[in-house]
């Protein structure tokens, strides 16, 4: 069974209800729910993490990434400014994707850069919800393909 975290990062704690144009109506606990049970479908386990501080982000994947065999992260607007959370992955060597609701290259200028892009196994982005799902089973399909 791969061990798989997915953290998000802020304001994400407030999909389906914020900017619904652009980032649908599924809530968060909607998105977990459905990744816990495609998890269960796909021998995987899941642990959820969401936060709006970069340091407890950055907290959270030194005390779990160990342990765990791969990472789905959305982190936000962290992607676009945290250098720490990029070093914090980076410090628990483990394949990640970076998954986006929106499609971050067809927004503003400064959201088009990502400080996790770079050293990801893949990105999936401007799928709406279904960036998350996408991740999962390219995550999965790259675990067991190094195994």
């Amino acid at each position: 069974m791969k061990n798989i975290l997915l953290i998000n990062g802020p304001n994400l704690n407030m999909l389906g209800t914020r900017e619904t144009d652009k980032y649908g109506s599924v809530s968060l606990s909607d998105i977990i729910d459905n990744m816990n049970k495609l998890a269960e479908n796909m021998d995987a386990s899941l642990r959820s993490f969401q936060s709006n501080s970069e340091g407890e982000i950055v907290d959270f994947i030194h005390q779990n990434g160990i342990n765990c065999d791969g990472i789905i992260i959305n982190a936000g607007a962290y992607t676009h400014t945290s250098v720490a959370i990029r070093d914090a992955i980076l410090c628990v060597n483990k394949p990640f994707v970076e998954v986006h609701i929106s499609n971050i290259y067809k927004r503003e200028e400064f959201r088009q850069f990502s400080y996790l892009s770079d050293i990801a196994v893949g990105i999936i982005a401007g799928f709406g919800e279904n960036s998350y799902y996408l991740g999962l089973r390219a995550l999965v399909d790259f675990l067991e393909k190094i195994s």
